[in-house]
């Protein structure tokens, strides 16, 4: 375990290398967060309690799917560009003979990276948004470990959903198109663009119930004190069971992968 450990220190400080990026991402973040900010008040104007939230806890969703838009990596931008391009070239045997696991190894930079961008991405734009708008933030610490938990779990199952993104790219060998679909299905059923409690009927309930909505959506809930006692731990073991299940599939697909890989050029 002190390898990987060492691995996601090593994947903290490579992102903490681009400041000028980073900078820009949280410029970016603040932006579009008054943007949609704005735009919920219009919402909330006309439908006060609209999906279970009044006024407040609206803005705090928006500015917690700022902060968590780069650190679970919605619009993709972590490891597996690298790991697809690893796999075309045939790098990706070099890696298999090495004596680490290799989910493990990615998955440990990710969450190094994670940290990272939760701390440098994610807590300038919530301050800046608390400081313009009337933010429902919790006063006990215990959401505030529970929110922290909840982020972490959906890190794991986002770093899952992408890691089987880029293994498809032992059968495609450019596995882009497969990004961009997760890409637009991890912003659209993660809850960035609305609540999926807006979602009516059975398109709410589909989509409350894939992994994407992990990434956001649990977390928020669990910031917002919508889960709490029996329903926290619900929604720990909705998130667990979608990163340990997706793991599972990652390491099968892997294990499939690999005993018919084509290295190009040899």
């Amino acid at each position: 375990m002190r390898l990987y450990a060492v691995v996601a220190a090593g994947g903290f400080r490579r992102y903490a290398t681009y400041r000028i990026a980073t900078a820009a991402g949280v410029f970016t973040n603040t932006v579009f967060g008054f943007i949609l900010a704005y735009t919920y008040m219009a919402l909330w104007d006309e439908r006060p309690q609209l999906g279970g939230y009044d006024m407040s806890q609206a803005l705090t969703y928006v500015w917690l799917g700022q902060a968590l838009l780069a650190t679970c990596a919605m619009m993709g931008g972590g490891f597996e560009d690298e790991l697809m391009e690893r796999i075309r070239t045939g790098d990706v045997a070099i890696d298999l003979y090495r004596p680490i696991d290799l989910q493990m190894w990615w998955l440990a930079g990710d969450l190094g990276r994670a940290a990272y961008q939760l701390m440098a991405r994610g807590i300038a734009p919530m301050v800046l948004g608390a400081l313009a708008f009337p933010l429902a933030l919790p006063t006990s610490p215990g959401i505030w470990l529970a929110y922290l938990v909840s982020v972490t779990l959906g890190v794991v199952v986002s770093f899952a959903v992408r890691y089987l993104v880029a293994l498809s790219a032992f059968w495609l060998m450019d596995g882009a198109g497969a990004s961009q679909i997760a890409f637009l299905a991890g912003l659209f059923f993660s809850g960035m663009l609305l609540p999926l409690t807006l979602f009516p009927g059975l398109l709410g309930e589909v989509a409350r119930a894939l992994p994407w909505s992990a990434l956001l959506q649990v977390p928020a809930d669990v910031f917002l004190g919508k889960r709490t006692g029996w329903g926290l731990v619900e929604a720990f073991a909705f998130q667990g069971g979608w990163a340990l299940a997706l793991l599972l599939a990652g390491r099968l697909v892997q294990s499939v992968a690999t005993r018919r890989v084509v290295v190009q050029g040899g």
